[in-house]
């Protein structure tokens, strides 16, 4: 059986925009890593039911930078661009898809905003919301310059969660079928935690938010009726005697709510956590990603295999998962993917 994935990129060095990845999970094996589309620096990619991909993109002309989002049908064999949203200034850093109210998400790392954008039957987007914070920022230099939004998408109850690493927040908010926002709460981490992306676990009512300066993961609980979340558990990412740089990124939960898996980019792996009934995180395991700089990994349609990109050496890796205990298993490294820093299933 063969699964394919889409992956977004930089294109700073080598890499052409978005690839296609194929996965042979009988052998199992990546193969064919294949040239897509055009896009500049799409670094996230956020797929619709309506066969389109709404894309991170960023253009270069006459020496000004422009940022947003390109948007491709892809119902046929070749992707088929419909339409280009880009403003003046840095692209976002995060887009996400709300099909049952047909809007757009994106998070402005450099331009501290979330915007909402309306999709048209023909898959275009229109502008409806924009929000900017301006509580205080935490004491990592990084998060010196003000609000730094990373990641926004839906909670389980359909409302709006957004990881600021710049103030060290996450802020919930209701969203009208018109795609306004209304602030509902937000939880205060550490000073210096860094959120950057979190996940959701419906059934425990948790959420794991991982901390990009912080090297840690948080357990968080989310209280539906009042849309607020409370930190309750937190768990480091890497050996407590690194001491190079590292900056976690990526964050996936299983299926069954029982292994939660993070990237660290610098120690160069991924961290595996046992969570229990409550959503309690211990530790099983670290594996090195076999590449410099892991931003993304997904798993496979049965959750049996887990890629890996790494942005800085240009390769992808590829590991078995174990149901039963949570583990990976390296079975294929230095495949070769130019810049890789997102990975989405094509089904």
């Amino acid at each position: 059986m063969t699964e394919d994935f889409y992956i977004g990129t930089y294109t700073k060095r080598i890499s052409r925009g978005i690839y296609r990845v194929s996965l042979d999970t009988k052998t199992p094996k990546l193969m064919d890593c294949e040239w897509l589309a055009s896009a500049g620096s799409p670094t996230y990619i956020a797929k619709a039911a309506k066969k389109r991909l709404y894309v991170i993109n960023k253009k270069e002309t006459d020496g000004q930078t422009q940022g947003g989002l390109i948007i491709y049908d892809v119902s046929e064999e070749k992707p088929r661009a419909i339409q280009q949203v880009l403003e003046h200034g840095a692209s976002p850093a995060y887009v996400a898809v709300d099909e049952a109210r047909q809007l757009v998400y994106t998070a402005n790392y450099h331009k501290g905003l979330v915007d909402v954008y309306a999709i048209a039957d023909d898959g275009t987007l229109t502008e409806t919301d924009e929000v900017h914070d301006d509580d205080p920022v935490g004491p990592a230099p990084e998060q010196a310059d003000g609000a730094h939004p990373h990641f926004t998408n839906l909670t389980p109850d359909n409302r709006l969660v957004v990881c600021d690493l710049g103030t060290d927040k996450v802020y919930i908010y209701d969203v009208s079928d018109a795609g306004k926002l209304t602030a509902v709460s937000h939880v205060d981490l550490p000073a210096g935690y860094g959120p950057r992306h979190i996940i959701f676990d419906d059934k425990k009512g948790v959420a794991y938010l991982v901390g990009e300066l912080s090297s840690n993961v948080a357990t968080l609980d989310y209280d539906a009726a009042t849309g607020k979340l409370t930190v309750k558990q937190i768990s480091h990412t890497i050996p407590d005697d690194w001491t190079a740089h590292n900056g976690s990124a990526a964050i996936r939960l299983s299926s069954d709510g029982r292994f939660v898996y993070v990237s660290n980019r610098g120690h160069n792996s991924i961290t595996v956590f046992a969570a229990d009934d409550e959503g309690k995180l211990t530790t099983v395991q670290r594996i090195s990603t076999e590449g410099d700089f892991p931003r993304d990994f997904n798993m496979n349609s049965d959750e049996s295999l887990v890629i890996v990109v790494n942005q800085n050496s240009d390769n992808a890796t590829l590991y078995k998962r174990d149901a039963d205990s949570g583990k990976l298993t390296m079975v294929q490294k230095d495949f070769m993917v130019p810049e890789g820093v997102c990975v989405v299933p094509v089904k």
